[in-house]
């Protein structure tokens, strides 16, 4: 019996797959728990529709995330902060000072995508790593200066 899989099943597949199964499993374990639907035509048109909106979700997410990788590689982002003698910071430029300053300039990126290799402490121009999609990595000038 071919069965559509609505959750991940151990030892099965994932979620999405179409599976072909004994007739006792699916009539007394997958179906009645919910795990899978049998697999009509109307559900595997339904499937294929599913899927194809995917596929158009992810492309979406991949050209926005190269514009705006387009548009942060020419940017320096200038971070403000407190310095002592010798260019010395007062703790350290964390990613959420980063995505702070991006914001005030107009760019929408989480602290958690902008990857430091080192905490920044001290003043002037650092390289930063901004992972905007697995297949998106630009560097971003991050100026640091003294209030």
């Amino acid at each position: 019996m071919k069965v559509i899989l609505l959750q991940d099943v151990k030892g099965q597949g994932k979620q999405g797959e179409l599976k072909d199964v004994s007739e006792g499993y699916a009539r007394n374990f997958l179906l009645p728990r919910g795990l899978a639907e049998e697999a009509t035509p109307a559900a595997l048109r339904e499937l294929e529709q599913k899927r194809e909106k995917d596929r158009r979700h992810k492309a979406q997410e991949l050209a926005d995330a190269k514009q705006l990788g387009a548009q942060l590689e020419n940017q320096k982002i200038v971070v403000k902060t407190q310095a002592g003698e010798g260019g010395r910071l007062f703790g350290a430029i964390t990613s959420k000072h980063i995505a702070d300053a991006m914001k005030q300039q107009g760019f929408t990126v989480d602290k958690r995508k902008i990857s430091l290799g080192e905490p920044i402490k001290s003043l002037g121009g650092h390289r930063v790593t901004v992972k905007l999609h697995p297949e998106v990595h630009v560097q971003v000038l991050v100026y640091v200066e003294a209030e």
